[in-house]
């Protein structure tokens, strides 16, 4: 708790920094994830090579990511890019499998009625198939902000700063409190983004139930 209290506007700076690289990695794991989970459900074939591709950067382990990416020009030029690509990697996986799953989980009755009724393809989707496959998404992106924010620690690895400095100060030094102020705030942001997005999804569910 002292250590808490004399270095409270240093936590704050990190816990900022933790949250601002997991914020852009969310936004694109999103940005890229659900358009292409949508895709794959317009075209099969592609899906199982496609959810293997993001299968497979999802078992890398989280340094060894980082590592691999730091010769890469122009992205290993700078941590903070470097580290927002590696969270996206592994952000994208849930959000891709949930899109995908949500959208074939539409009943093709309520799918065959809507294009009965004269909605092109655009407004099926928007009307009918991503509001009742929201909550399944919503599922997906609540999987991916939690696993974002714990694999951000390792951004400070390579630079990229956030709460995992503490957390690797104190494992150098041995200094338990240390470790404990980069663990506990990093974990209470995982659950309070995790608690957020499951009472939207409940509303959701609720919503089209």
């Amino acid at each position: 708790m002292t250590f808490l209290h004399q270095h409270a506007s240093e936590i704050a700076r990190l816990t900022f920094e933790h949250l601002w690289l997991t914020f852009f990695a969310m936004a694109l794991a999103a940005a890229v994830g659900i358009p292409t989970g949508i895709l794959l459900t317009r075209h099969e074939r592609l899906a199982k090579p496609i959810i293997t591709i993001a299968n497979i950067i999802q078992v890398i382990p989280s340094l060894a990511l980082f590592g691999l990416l730091l010769p890469v020009p122009w992205l290993g030029e700078n941590a903070a890019r470097l580290a927002i690509l590696a969270l996206t990697g592994y952000a994208l996986l849930p959000i891709l499998r949930s899109t995908y799953a949500g959208i074939r989980s539409v009943d093709p009755a309520l799918i065959d009625v809507a294009a009965a009724m004269g909605m092109t393809p655009t407004q099926r989707l928007l009307k009918v198939e991503l509001p009742l496959g929201a909550s399944v998404i919503l599922a997906g992106l609540r999987t991916a902000t939690v696993t974002c924010v714990g694999v951000a620690t390792i951004a400070a690895a390579i630079g990229a700063g956030g709460l995992g400095e503490l957390i690797f100060r104190g494992v150098a030094s041995v200094d338990n409190g240390l470790v404990l102020a980069g663990a506990i705030p990093a974990a209470l942001l995982a659950l309070i983004a995790d608690s957020a997005l499951g009472l939207l999804e409940k509303k959701l569910t609720i919503r089209h139930t």
